[in-house]
């Protein structure tokens, strides 16, 4: 693929889709997450967005029209007529399966929104076919590349934290419901796939829920044992809200060393071990770009498409999906055990 040929990219999902927090939007609601891959794919130069796929006929047209691209009702007609170098697919989280197994078989390399699918059995079909055709699959776990994640994730690549010792994930906020665990496996794989990328395999789950306020179990506790020794917390919830300041914190502690990141984009901070005088980042006032959750996307297309070009594997596989519902499995296992539960290594 020549570097400097436009790549066809195509979206599925014109109506509802995820915002990014847990929750269902559709293209008008307002943060809807839909508009982040229509918005990065209509506007970048190097991007030909040929295509938006939706159920609805009016709907997908007129949201073709905003984007000056082309409408279809039909998956497989989207795909005869097109025929994109990349699907992107942004459907309602419970939504996935048929629609990404479509394009897998199709052969068209493809960008799947979080969770993968809510089913292992499904999970493992997608990553089965799609590794028969050697297909380009990736996944939008978007969250890595805020600028406090690669922070910290550098502060753990150079040693400055030392041997890491133990690692806590905290993330809350309002929520739908639709599925018994839909926070655990839509929202929180967000928090596995980040544990997992800073601290290695999570190797064992230690589970606790509750469904006091309805709809599920919207609200955990994990421990976690990672594979290195270290060990690490979890706490979910869709019984909060993303109003409160810190709605988002995760902390790693190590022999050498303490990094702290606040609300994923806000703020990171690095301690040296019995050091009262520590570091901290926040995004300067012209930096609009690394205080927006929002270009997280940004920054993982740029590595995405880049890859693509080069007919390298993503940047994050779409196995880092099945991971995290692996650990979600293996969570709820444990709770309805009362038992520690092993996350199985296979794929």
């Amino acid at each position: 693929m020549s570097e400097n040929k436009k790549l066809k990219v195509a979206l599925i999902g014109a109506g509802g889709s995820s915002d990014g927090r847990g929750l269902s939007a559709g293209f008008n609601s307002a943060g809807s997450w839909g508009l982040q891959h229509a918005r990065i794919f209509g506007t970048r130069p190097d991007v030909d967005f040929c295509a938006i796929v939706g159920r609805d006929a009016k709907k997908t047209a007129d949201k073709a029209a905003e984007y000056g691209t082309r409408p279809y009702t039909s998956i497989a007609e989207m795909l005869e007529k097109e025929s994109p170098d990349l699907v992107s697919l942004c459907l309602p989280n419970q939504g996935h399966f048929a629609a990404t197994l479509e394009v897998i078989q199709a052969g068209v390399p493809l960008l799947v929104e979080k969770p993968l699918v809510f089913d292992l059995k499904e999970a493992e079909i997608l990553i089965n076919e799609a590794a028969k055709r050697n297909l380009f699959f990736a996944i939008n776990f978007n969250h890595r590349y805020a600028k406090p994640v690669e922070l910290a994730y550098e502060a753990i690549r150079t040693g400055r934290l030392g041997d890491l010792t133990f690692a806590s994930w905290r993330f809350g906020g309002e929520g739908g419901a639709g599925h018994p665990h839909a926070n655990l496996i839509e929202t929180q794989c967000h928090g596995f796939d980040m544990l997992e990328h800073l601290c290695g395999p999570v190797e064992s789950v230690m589970a606790e829920m509750t469904d006091k306020t309805g709809g599920g179990y919207r609200t955990m506790s994990l421990a976690l044992r990672f594979a290195s020794g270290a060990v690490g917390s979890l706490i979910g919830t869709y019984d909060s809200s993303y109003a409160y300041p810190d709605t988002h914190r995760i902390e790693l502690d190590g022999t050498r060393g303490r990094a702290v990141i606040h609300d994923t984009v806000k703020r990171y901070t690095f301690h040296s071990a019995g050091n009262e005088i520590g570091e901290s980042w926040e995004a300067g006032y012209f930096n609009d770009v690394d205080r927006d959750f929002h270009r997280t996307f940004d920054k993982h297309v740029d590595g995405l498409l880049d890859a693509l070009r080069k007919g390298e594997a993503p940047p994050i596989h779409a196995e880092a999906g099945y991971r995290a519902l692996l650990i979600a499995d293996a969570a709820i296992r444990s709770y309805e055990s009362g038992k520690r539960v092993k996350v199985s290594s296979e794929l």
